[in-house]
């Protein structure tokens, strides 16, 4: 959503040229308000095979679709963190931050107005604990193999991050 007030002192934004590019300005404040990318994090859960733990989302956006687990990252969680914690909420598998392979960080496609930058991480199956069930923003978990991921994932950085996590992990 673009701003139309100051969210510090609530007087309505003009624009004006800011860094080579037209912004929100508050007159008032005498400063830009920035529209920045929001941060979320997902891991792609790999086992023995090269399956993955997929999702489908029980909440906007794209609810209904079939995804890797992941979410927004809180003020006060490193990325690593977040991303360990959406697994657990989303599926019920626990795993140590620590044990997360960095994949690659993104900016996705944005839903409207909203812009968010991804940072995507791989984790091993046998790392993992607990037993996969859709949890709070999941309405289902399912291993898919690999040659199926592309069949159901509607966002293009899904098929992309399930084929560096099998690489990561198994290659």
């Amino acid at each position: 959503m673009i701003p139309e007030f100051c969210p510090r002192c609530g007087t309505e934004l003009g624009e004006r040229r800011v860094d080579g590019r037209r912004r929100k300005w508050c007159p008032a404040c005498e400063r830009p308000e920035f529209r920045n990318p929001v941060p979320v994090a997902g891991v792609s859960v790999v086992d023995g095979t090269g399956r993955v733990l997929l999702v489908r989302r029980g909440v906007e956006p794209w609810r209904g679709e079939w995804s890797t687990p992941a979410g927004h990252l809180e003020v006060e969680e490193e990325p690593r963190v977040a991303a360990a914690r959406e697994l657990r909420e989303e599926t019920g598998l626990a795993v140590d931050p620590a044990d997360l392979v960095l994949l690659e960080v993104t900016q996705l496609e944005p839903v409207g107005e909203k812009h968010a930058l991804s940072v995507g991480y791989a984790a091993a199956a046998a790392d993992a604990t607990g037993t996969p069930v859709a949890g709070s923003d999941a309405a289902a978990v399912e291993w898919v193999d690999r040659e199926a991921v592309e069949e159901r994932a509607v966002r293009p950085h899904v098929p992309r991050r399930v084929d560096a996590a099998v690489a990561a992990l198994l290659d």
